[in-house]
């Protein structure tokens, strides 16, 4: 008789090395939406960096300029890069050295190109010269395995938000992924709610994706599309 499958939530570090693995942290208790067999055999399921990367593809082609505003250790920083190929431009913030080193040799393994840039995402504009971004990409919270008071600030990341919009073609595509709880708290998941319910609605289009049969402050997937 075949096992029951389940769906539940695990700590990422459990699935560190296989495909999907979250950025948002080794001791994250909400990371992934696990779908699998009580031996914890991997089957088709959702995580949360996967959902995003359905959810912006559409948007993103060859040849597009995209950034990466949260590096981390480069999930999505390499994903941006696998979208917008050679001929792409894809650009990527951290305050933290070890990210941009993680970044690095997860490029270089693959062969991908980006410029990793050692700055605040507030401080985007100054760097990215194209005015006509495809995709922009926020990943809340602090470096998998780093300092967790080394976090995102709620008044840098709307600032970071006002700059990404400012640069979105029309058509593009801002994610937002929100961690609240634990050491984050929900100052950053207020204040960023509040700013974006203040958008015109005629000029942007949002979508937040809720959990309400998750426990434990599950991620909040925002999805803004520029009319």
């Amino acid at each position: 008789m075949p096992r029951e499958k389940q769906n539940f939530w695990r700590p990422d570090k459990e699935y560190k090395g296989r495909r999907g693995y979250a950025d948002c942290g080794e001791d994250s208790a909400v990371s992934v939406l696990y779908s699998g067999d009580e031996k914890g055999e991997r089957m088709p399921g959702y995580q949360i960096t996967e959902y995003c990367h359905r959810m912006i593809k559409e948007h993103i082609k060859e040849g597009d300029c995209c950034i990466d505003a949260t590096m981390g250790k480069g999930g999505d920083t390499y994903y941006l890069c696998s979208k917008t190929g050679e001929s792409g431009k894809v650009y990527a913030f951290d305050v933290q050295a070890d990210a941009l080193r993680q970044t690095r040799e997860k490029l270089d393994k693959h062969k991908m190109n980006a410029e990793l840039i050692l700055d605040g995402h507030e401080h985007m504009k100054e760097y990215v010269k194209e005015m006509a971004v495809s995709c922009i990409m926020f990943n809340l919270g602090y470096l998998p395995g780093g300092d967790h008071h080394l976090a995102t600030k709620t008044n840098t990341t709307i600032q970071a938000v006002e700059a990404g919009l400012g640069m979105l073609k029309t058509g593009g595509i801002m994610s937002i992924c929100i961690y609240s709880g634990g050491d984050s708290g929900f100052e950053e998941r207020d204040g960023v709610l509040e700013y974006l319910s203040q958008l015109d609605d005629r000029k942007y289009f949002i979508a937040r994706q809720d959990f309400p049969n998750k426990k434990n402050n599950p991620p909040m997937p925002v999805f803004i599309i520029k009319l």
